[in-house]
Parts: structure tokens; C-alpha cells; sequence
């Protein structure tokens, strides 16, 4: 039951253009990628982004949500529609310059991670109201962190367009993602 009432409310953001949120979310941000390189919220490339925050090695929501974005932007560039996925960490610790690369690359090698240091990070999870708790440190893994869960679209300019739940199948979280990115006609 749930589900459908969230299909319901995310189904009618496909025909319209202008966010659905009853909120400001998004903002600046200045991180480093894998490669060692300053990114803003801004694409380099004027790509649409899917962003999530999240962690490398997570094995829970990231390891849904990482997947769900390479597959949803491997769906939409067989329409011709250049989206880049992006990864801001919540583990700052563990998804260094010199480690996150590699696990993003398996996932999609489009994927950017990004990560900084503290102040810069908290200007990025305030920007889109994201909480980060550590709950316990795992033997194998390290810290594993609370945090949020959606996914968010963002224009090449890095401007806020919707949020999207990493519960939706892809073809569904295709088609919003096109009714933002391709014009109706």
C-alpha cells in the first residue's frame, strides 16, 4: 500500500517541468572527486546529475541506490540523454581520493564520488538536508552510517529539479527523470 501511494505522488512529477517539492533543497557545494579534482554542484559537462549521498562499501540503501542510478542512466542514454551519476560520501574516512574510485567504477564508470574535508562536507549535507549518524563499526567494513536515503535530480547547473525513492524500478525512475530532462511537445 505504500508503495502505490509513493508511485502516486512521484507519477506526477513525470508530466510536469517545476519541482514538487514544498521546500528549498540543494545548494553549493566545493568537493574533491576520485581523481582528485575540484567539482561544484554544476556538472562540468551541462549533464543532468542523479546525486545520492552515501558511502563506497555500504551494503545497505547505497547498495540499492548505486545500482538503481547506473541503471537509470544506461536506460536513458539509449534516448540520447547524458545524465552523470554522483556520489557525495557520508564516510569521509573510508571514501578517500585514493579508494572510492575503484567500487564507484564497478558500479558504473561514469559514477563521481565525491568527498572533502568537514566544513566543506557539512556545507554539502546542509545544502540538501542530509543527516549522517554513525551507528557501529563493522570488523570488515568500518563505520556504518545513517543517512539519507533519496536520490536527487539535478539540472547541469546543479539546480534541484525532484527527489527520487531508490524503491522505484528503473524504467519508472527513467520516465521521471525524461520528464524533466526532454521537453514535451
Amino acid at each position: 500500500m505504500w508503495r502505490a501511494a509513493l508511485l502516486a505522488v512521484f507519477a506526477g512529477s513525470v508530466a510536469q517541468a517545476e519541482s514538487p517539492l514544498p521546500f528549498d533543497l540543494g545548494g553549493p557545494y566545493e568537493l574533491m572527486d576520485q581523481h582528485g579534482q575540484t567539482r561544484t554542484q554544476a556538472d562540468p559537462d551541462g549533464h543532468a546529475q542523479l546525486l545520492f549521498f552515501g558511502y563506497a562499501n555500504c551494503l545497505n540503501i547505497c547498495s540499492a541506490a548505486l545500482p538503481l542510478m547506473a541503471d537509470v542512466v544506461d536506460a536513458l542514454a539509449e534516448d540520447g540523454v547524458a545524465v552523470t551519476p554522483v556520489m557525495i560520501t557520508v564516510a569521509p574516512d573510508q571514501d578517500r581520493v585514493d579508494t572510492m574510485g575503484a567500487p564507484l567504477a564497478e558500479i558504473h564508470p561514469q559514477f563521481v564520488g565525491l568527498t572533502g574535508g568537514e566544513a566543506a562536507l557539512a556545507a554539502a549535507y546542509k545544502a540538501f538536508s542530509v543527516e549522517v549518524t554513525p551507528l557501529f563499526q563493522d570488523p570488515e567494513y568500518g563505520w556504518i552510517y545513517a543517512h539519507g536515503s533519496f536520490v536527487h535530480l539535478l539540472d547541469g547547473s546543479g539546480e534541484m529539479l525532484t527527489l527520487l525513492p531508490p524503491v522505484l524500478d528503473v524504467e519508472h525512475t527513467a520516465d521521471i527523470v525524461r520528464g524533466y530532462l526532454i521537453p514535451q511537445g
